[in-house]
C-alpha cells in the first residue's frame, strides 16, 4: 500500500469513528426522554436550567431526567466503552477472538464476591456499597489468580486462556452453591445482580467508572502499537522487533481487568458486549488496534445504549435487566458474525 492510499484509509477510518462519536450523541439525547414516561426535549433544557439556577424544589420530573435518567444513560455509554475496549485488549494480546471478560473469569468472579456480600455481609457487607467493593476485590483475586498461573507458565496467550476458563466455571460453581445457603430475600438480590442492571445508579458511582475507563483507554491507546505486533501471534518475532510479550500480556491483563471490574462492580454482569464489539469493528473498521480500540469503544456503548432502552421501554413500567436484553442481541449478532468471518476481516 503506497503512501497515498494509507492516508485515504485513515481518513477514512477517522471519519468512521467521528460519525460514531456524533450518533452516540445523538442517541443518548433521543432516549433520555424515554422511559416509563416519555417527556420532552424542552423538558431536558428546562431541568438543566433549573438545576444551574438552584431551582429544581418543586420539579419532580426534571430531577427524574437529572438524577435517574442522565446517570443511567451516561453509565452505559462508559459501561459499553469499557467493557468493549478491555474485550479488544484481550483478544490481541492472546491472539483468540473468543476471549472477553465474561470468558476469562472475570465476570463469574465479580458475581461471586457480590453474592458472597448479599448471603453473609453484615454492616457495610451487607448494603449495596458493600457488595460493590466486594465484588471488585473478587475480580481483583480472580486476576491475581489468572496472571500467577499464567506466570508460571510462562505468561503465554494460550495459558492465560485456559487458566481465566478454569476460573469462570469455579465461580460460578461457588455463586451456584451459594445460593443454598441464602434466605428468599437473598436469592433475590442474588439473581437481580446476576443479571447485570443500570437501576439506581447515580453520578458518583458513573464518574468512578468514567475514571477507570478513561484510563484504561488512554493506556491501552498507548499499548496499541505493541498490541499489533502481538497479533503477529510469534513471541520470537515481537521480541526481535523489540516487544516483550512477557511485560504486554501482564500489562494488558491488569488493564483490562481493572477496567471491567469497575464496571461490573456497579452493573453487575453483562456479556457479551466485550466478545461482540471487537467483532464488529474488526469488519468494520480493520484490525489496526490504534483505530479498532476506539471503534469498538463506540459499538460497545452503542450496543449498551440500545439494549438498555429497549430494556426501560418494551415492557413499561417494568424495565427489563440490561444484562438479559443484551444477551438477546448479542447472540444472533455473534452467530451472524461467526458466519461472516469466513470471509476474513478486512475493514474500512
Amino acid at each position: 500500500m503506497n503512501n497515498k492510499s494509507y492516508e485515504k484509509l485513515r481518513l477514512r477510518r477517522c471519519l468512521v469513528i467521528l460519525l460514531g462519536i456524533c450518533l452516540i450523541i445523538v442517541l443518548g439525547i433521543k432516549f433520555v426522554i424515554l422511559g416509563a414516561v416519555d417527556t420532552d426535549y424542552t423538558d431536558v433544557f428546562q431541568a438543566i436550567y433549573h438545576y444551574f439556577q438552584d431551582s429544581l424544589d418543586g420539579y419532580a420530573n426534571y430531577k427524574v431526567l437529572l438524577y435517574m435518567r442522565f446517570p443511567r444513560i451516561i453509565m452505559a455509554i462508559a459501561a459499553g466503552w469499557g467493557l468493549a475496549i478491555a474485550g479488544v485488549g484481550m483478544q490481541g494480546v492472546t491472539s483468540n477472538s473468543l476471549v472477553s471478560p465474561f470468558t476469562v473469569g472475570i465476570s463469574s468472579a465479580a458475581a461471586f464476591g457480590a453474592s458472597c456480600c448479599i448471603v453473609f455481609g453484615s454492616g457495610f457487607w451487607a448494603r449495596q456499597e458493600g457488595w460493590v467493593v466486594g465484588a471488585f476485590i473478587s475480580a481483583m483475586i480472580c486476576m491475581v489468580v489468572v496472571y500467577a498461573i499464567s506466570s508460571a507458565l510462562g505468561m503465554k496467550a494460550s495459558s492465560i486462556v485456559l487458566a481465566g476458563i478454569a476460573l469462570n466455571y469455579f465461580f460460578q460453581a461457588c455463586t451456584s452453591a451459594l445460593e443454598f445457603f441464602a434466605d428468599e430475600y437473598q436469592l433475590s438480590a442474588v439473581v437481580n445482580w446476576s443479571f447485570g442492571t443500570f437501576n439506581g445508579v447515580d453520578w458518583t458511582e458513573t464518574g468512578i467508572v468514567i475514571a477507570f475507563v478513561t484510563a484504561g483507554f488512554i493506556a491501552l491507546m498507548i499499548l496499541s502499537p505493541k498490541i499489533n505486533v502481538l497479533m503477529i501471534g510469534d513471541d520470537a518475532l515481537s521480541r526481535s522487533m523489540g516487544v516483550n510479550p512477557t511485560v504486554i500480556r501482564a500489562l494488558i491483563l491488569i488493564i483490562s481487568v481493572l477496567i471491567t471490574s469497575a464496571v461490573i462492580s456497579f452493573t453487575g454482569v453483562i456479556g457479551f458486549v466485550g466478545l461482540v464489539a471487537p467483532h464488529i469493528g474488526r469488519i468494520i473498521i480493520g484490525e489496526d488496534n490504534r483505530y479498532l480500540i476506539p471503534f469498538s469503544a463506540i459499538i460497545g456503548s452503542l450496543l449498551m445504549l440500545i439494549a438498555d432502552t429497549i430494556g426501560r421501554t418494551i415492557l413499561r413500567p417494568v424495565s427489563l435487566p440490561v444484562g438479559v436484553v443484551i444477551s438477546f442481541i448479542g447472540v444472533p449478532l455473534f452467530v451472524i458474525l461467526i458466519l461472516r468471518k469466513r470471509g476474513g476481516y478486512h475493514g474500512a
